[in-house]
């Protein structure tokens, strides 16, 4: 007999917390990420805890009270912050890592990946041991085309080690227009990629900059670009949601 436990993960540039109307608001992008409701969430653009940012601190510390872990990849540091990649898990997180994805002379960019642990939906639910814990990553590529391309070899590399072993998840905004693979078969090859939506610039959406693929027994049952309430304000990109499956043997 088989059961199937279903994911919710979303991936969403925040913009600095600033929206469409200039204004900084970390709160409303706060209220966009619950309303979203997914277990696992990709973030960029975003200022992780600073004196001068107390707005991006009150944002991870009311996540945190609704139960999202956060796992911070900053990608640069001054005296007045970090700023980078961030990824919010309402799974319980095994262990993370960042992993640098910079190129020359190009502002700094980086990859986080993690390892979640699945939380069976009933007690007598058994997973196989491969499909214990979800891989996990959660990027922001460069605006460069020959930036990107060296980009997603290393990234390619780093996902050959976790593809087929274990569900994995690979989240962002990758920067590219076009909705032909182009620069981003190698990725094909390696998960499967969950259709293409526009969700750049949120006003009116044109670019699929944000991606989501996935693999290793994981299923897609539906993927939508959130266009509601505060999400066509809070941002310029509007957030990318999609539901998984993982079925496991009773």
């Amino acid at each position: 007999m088989t059961e199937a436990t279903r994911i919710s993960v979303a991936t969403y540039n925040i913009h600095r917390g600033v929206g469409r109307d200039g204004r900084m608001d970390h709160q409303r992008v706060a209220g966009v990420i619950l309303d979203l409701d997914a277990d696992i969430v990709a973030l960029q653009e975003v200022e992780t805890p600073a004196s001068v940012a107390p707005g991006a601190v009150a944002l991870m510390h009311r996540l945190a009270q609704q139960g999202y872990e956060p796992v911070l990849g900053p990608t640069m540091w001054s005296e007045r912050g970090s700023y980078g990649n961030a990824l919010l898990s309402r799974l319980p997180v095994r262990r993370h890592r960042r992993h640098d994805l910079s190129h020359p002379g190009r502002e700094p960019r980086g990859l986080i990946e993690a390892t979640l642990r699945l939380k069976p939906p009933g007690r007598h639910w058994r997973l196989p041991s491969q499909g214990r814990e979800i891989r996990c990553f959660a990027t922001h590529l460069g605006l460069r085309a020959s930036e990107r391309s060296a980009q997603i070899r290393k990234l390619d590399s780093l996902l050959a080690r976790a593809a087929g072993v274990s569900p994995t998840l690979l989240m962002g905004d990758f920067n590219e227009w076009r909705r032909r693979a182009g620069r981003l078969k190698q990725l094909h090859a390696r998960l499967q990629p969950a259709p293409t939506r526009s969700t750049y610039p949120g006003f009116w959406p044109l670019f699929p900059l944000d991606r989501i693929w996935l693999g290793g027994g994981l299923d897609l049952e539906a993927v939508e670009v959130v266009r509601a309430g505060l999400a066509r304000v809070a941002s310029d990109h509007l957030p990318l949601r999609a539901v998984l499956r993982l079925v496991a043997m009773q």
